[in-house]
């Protein structure tokens, strides 16, 4: 949508907070190539191999094909910048959970480059929605929550039908592609929709422990 709200960004950065990542960029509807090859160089906690290979080359795609027009929500671990253009709170949380993740791994190089094997993209993005969804849960904001589930598990079941045509299909015309998305983005609309149907309106209320006498 190109608009993302003060209500959306308050939401992002109630997690970053949250969650101790100060080091991350986010980058709101914004095109900043010369920015994010002075982060790429700047960024240590990544091995200056995959830096100025893996790195540099994703920065090309960056730099030639600004997001704004050609891409979508997503984060560049070797650069350490959450990149946003929607206004969905569950997406911009599950792209912030995706720079929670690599904030937890030591080889942070390897870690990416591991993407590139077959179904593995599927394990990250489950790690991001699971901990999008759980942060939810934990704020006790149910409204937030139903909201996760039904936008990010049909998003989890595009990856699922991506990877699979990736891998054993293709190369599909825009009406194959069209349908290898929506055979994904389907049931996970419909399960999306049944989780967030058992999701009380009202959280339960907290059940403080008693001080012992």
């Amino acid at each position: 949508r190109h608009r993302v709200s003060p209500e959306a960004q308050a939401v992002l950065q109630e997690y970053l907070t949250d969650n101790g990542l100060d080091t991350v960029k986010v980058r709101l509807n914004q095109y900043a190539p010369g920015g994010e090859w002075r982060r790429l160089v700047k960024n240590k906690s990544v091995g200056w191999f995959y830096r100025y290979t893996f790195g540099a080359l994703s920065l090309v795609f960056y730099t030639i094909l600004p997001g704004r027009l050609f891409g979508g929500d997503h984060y560049n671990p070797f650069t350490n910048t959450v990149n946003i253009y929607s206004d969905d709170p569950g997406i911009l949380l599950h792209e912030a959970g995706h720079a929670k993740d690599f904030a937890r791994r030591k080889l942070k190089g390897t870690y990416a480059l591991l993407r590139a094997i077959p179904f593995v993209p599927l394990y990250n993005e489950a790690v991001a929605t699971n901990d999008a969804i759980d942060y939810t849960i934990d704020k006790q904001q149910p409204a937030a929550q139903k909201d996760a589930y039904k936008v990010l598990y049909p998003a989890y079941g595009t990856y699922v039908s991506g990877e699979v045509a990736a891998w054993f299909g293709g190369p599909f015309s825009y009406l194959e592609s069209l349908a290898v998305a929506l055979a994904g983005a389907i049931p996970g609309h419909i399960i999306g929709r049944i989780k967030a149907a058992h999701v009380e309106d009202e959280p339960a209320p907290r059940v403080e422990p008693q001080a012992s006498q």
